[in-house]
């Protein structure tokens, strides 16, 4: 049975026990209706369940079906009770006063006035004087040995947060020069205490490392060349691993006797190294040297290899000039075509010394390498590659502004199509073609080396 059905039993059985003292009451149609009646009746009216009503005020079907059976225990409380009437009255449509005031008639309610006690205000001790007692005293030692442990802690959390100190004292200054006999200087600083002194210098393969000692205070003796020496110093907190966040750097030049001549290395290139496809990487140390300069002489071709056509003539290449870094290091590249060279190193000191070395090299291009190069204006560009177009530039081509730069490698053949042949370089295996028709002329060229180019009727 369900509740809605609870409750029309409920108001049935209300007026049917009405009916039966109607005699001593008067008619049963001039009684005022009860306040679960009116509820369930405007309910009714409304035409919505108790289940419906639960959805749209939020109150249990359970605490509605008490309302409309005037069964107020069941309810929560007063408090409760007056929100569900409220609310309920509300959702109704009826006088949610008038309702209230029904409900507190047939409830009983009598309001009573509630006695005010005078409570007496209590007694103030008097005023003691201060007192130790060993409770004190303990709490009072406890307390302190806190303070100072999170005194401890935190200059342990300051000193693990902050990076150690730097200070370079000698030499005063991060550039110095020294007499041209000096082989060894002492460098000397201050850090935390207990630090690792790291002294790393360029062409070294270990560096220096010193500690500090318990003022902090480190010395650190190194070599010094000819030349300006390069010293970085950095310090390191071995409790906590952070370094200083400020390395120190210091040059220290060695004058150069007048009668020196410069020093020369080389690490590339091996004498007898074979390359293909690349520039040549030319690279090393010289001390004593205002300049550098690399040159290359063609001995003839590589074993086994196609001859370029043209030979490379005259066959000394023009001379590179290497930069010479402050560590006396350089480095250049050395575009070479194919065959056997013989590259040159040369040293220059300020007084005109010289100092040379020689390396013969091998080049042997793979296959067909060619680099397109546009210049001078656009032009339109299609590309097949041992037989088969190009995927990077497709069927339909493309056209390139000035100054773009295209690299191909095929096995046997790279043929070119060139809206503006004039517009068009290009290099084959190392060696610079050039321009191979006039500018605004479309044409298709071959490259199918140890063969010239060929012009094509390819489309």
């Amino acid at each position: 049975m369900t509740t809605r059905d609870d409750a029309r039993r409920s108001v049935a059985d209300l007026r049917r026990r009405e009916a039966r003292d109607d005699g001593a009451h008067g008619p049963l149609s001039e009684a005022l209706p009860s306040l679960p009646e009116r509820l369930l009746a405007a309910r009714e009216r409304r035409g919505v369940d108790l289940y419906r009503a639960e959805r749209d005020t939020k109150i249990r079907a359970r605490y509605l079906a008490a309302l409309e059976r005037g069964e107020w225990r069941e309810l929560p409380g007063a408090v409760y009770t007056k929100g569900f009437l409220r609310n309920y009255a509300l959702y109704l449509g009826l006088d949610p006063d008038d309702v209230l005031r029904q409900w507190k008639r047939e409830r009983g309610d009598v309001a009573q006035a509630q006695p005010t006690l005078a409570v007496p205000r209590p007694l103030q001790a008097p005023r003691q004087g201060l007192t130790f007692s060993p409770a004190v005293v303990v709490a009072a030692l406890l307390t302190v040995g806190v303070i100072a442990f999170v005194g401890y802690l935190g200059v342990q959390l300051l000193r693990f947060a902050k990076p150690p100190t730097l200070e370079v004292v000698d030499p005063a200054t991060a550039v110095m020069e020294v007499d041209e006999d000096t082989t060894s200087y002492v460098l000397k600083g201050t850090s935390i205490p207990g630090a690792t002194i790291t002294i790393e210098v360029p062409g070294r393969d270990q560096p220096y490392r010193v500690s500090a000692d318990g003022s902090g205070r480190w010395t650190a003796e190194v070599e010094l060349r000819r030349g300006r020496n390069q010293f970085d110093i950095t310090a390191l907190d071995p409790d906590t691993g952070k370094t200083a966040e400020t390395p120190a750097r210091v040059f220290i030049t060695v004058p150069f006797l007048v009668i020196e001549a410069p020093t020369l290395a080389l690490s590339s290139p091996a004498d007898g190294a074979r390359f293909e496809n690349g520039a040549i990487p030319v690279q090393g140390t010289a001390t004593n040297a205002e300049t550098v300069t690399v040159a290359a002489t063609w001995l003839g071709p590589v074993d086994g290899q196609p001859v370029a056509s043209p030979a490379p003539s005259p066959p000394v290449v023009s001379e590179v000039t290497a930069t010479v870094a402050d560590d006396g290091s350089f480095q250049t590249p050395l575009d070479l075509t194919a065959g056997q060279w013989e590259v040159t190193v040369s040293a220059t000191s300020s007084e005109g010394k010289t100092s040379s070395l020689a390396r013969t090299v091998s080049v042997a291009y793979e296959g067909v390498n060619l680099v397109v190069e546009i210049q001078g204006g656009s032009a339109w560009i299609k590309v097949w590659v041992d037989d088969r177009l190009e995927p990077s530039i497709g069927a339909a081509g493309q056209t390139y502004r000035s100054g773009k730069t295209l690299t191909f490698s095929g096995e046997t053949s790279i043929e070119v199509r060139t809206g503006s042949s004039g517009n068009t370089y290009f290099t084959l295996n190392g060696t610079s073609l050039g321009a191979l028709g006039r500018r605004g002329i479309p044409e298709t060229w071959l490259f199918k080396p140890p063969d010239p180019p060929v012009k094509t009727d390819r489309r």
